[in-house]
């Protein structure tokens, strides 16, 4: 029986998953911050149990952690705040780096005497690091450095048998993105992010990006030359 851990459950793609995964009867252990959305998770499938803590409070995520033998840990949890005007705000990039970034390496310390040969750590990114996108320092710098990290990992963790995947989003239709007030091309449901992502697991890829169509254009994009890349980025800044 497969156990997944799944931070970040209580709305949006980890909700997704965790639903998803639950019915088909896996044992399901949701994280989050939110106990009245986690409590609504719960009562949806009796093969979820959840955990509520703070991923970025390294001492509660060890004891929220502590007892986990997952075989598939996915860190979902993350936010998005934007810079206007280039003006620089650290609280919020702070903010934004210790959700993004340092909540999964606070839960992967907690996780990792738990984790062994045969399990696998995947880890949700996004396509905003793929570009400089105007007002996604913040943003695009966590998933960036998330993604590095993940990289990385993976190679060390080879020897012990233990799998690393980074998943790419583009824009997915969730709490989060409903925020945005700028047009989001090639959007998706949480369903799609769900079955998309799922797939490519059970492929055993190490990199999943969706939507494909998308993925293709900004990948196009991230290899134009440096000059025309900055003109094409500079029509994206919000007028």
């Amino acid at each position: 029986m497969t156990t997944v851990l799944i931070t970040g459950a209580s709305s949006g793609i980890g909700e997704g998953l965790a639903k998803s995964w639950a019915a088909e009867g896996c044992d399901v252990i949701a994280c989050g911050r939110d106990p009245d959305r986690l409590e609504n998770l719960r009562r949806y499938n009796p093969k979820i149990t959840v955990r509520l803590f703070d991923m970025t409070d390294r001492d509660a995520c060890r004891l929220g952690l502590a007892d986990c033998q997952p075989d598939l840990v996915i860190f979902c949890a993350g936010t998005c705040e934007y810079l206007d005007d280039g003006w620089v705000d650290a609280a919020l990039v702070a903010q934004v780096m210790m959700t993004n970034y340092l909540g999964c390496v606070n839960c992967l310390e907690a996780l990792q005497p738990q984790l062994t040969e045969g399990n696998r750590v995947v880890f949700i990114s996004s396509m905003a690091h793929w570009l400089p996108f105007p007002r996604a320092e913040a943003y695009g710098a966590s998933k960036a450095a998330l993604t590095w990290f993940a990289n990385s990992l993976r190679l060390d963790w080879e020897p012990k048998g233990i799998a690393v995947t980074v998943v790419s989003p583009g824009f997915v239709d969730t709490p989060l993105t409903r925020k945005n007030d700028f047009p989001m091309p090639g959007q998706v449901s949480v369903e799609y992010a769900v079955k998309a992502i799922r797939c490519g697991l059970a492929k055993g890829k190490n990199h999943i990006a969706f939507p494909t169509g998308f993925s293709v254009m900004l990948r196009m994009l991230a290899g134009l030359p440096e000059g025309l890349q900055r003109s094409v980025l500079r029509r994206m800044v919000r007028s």
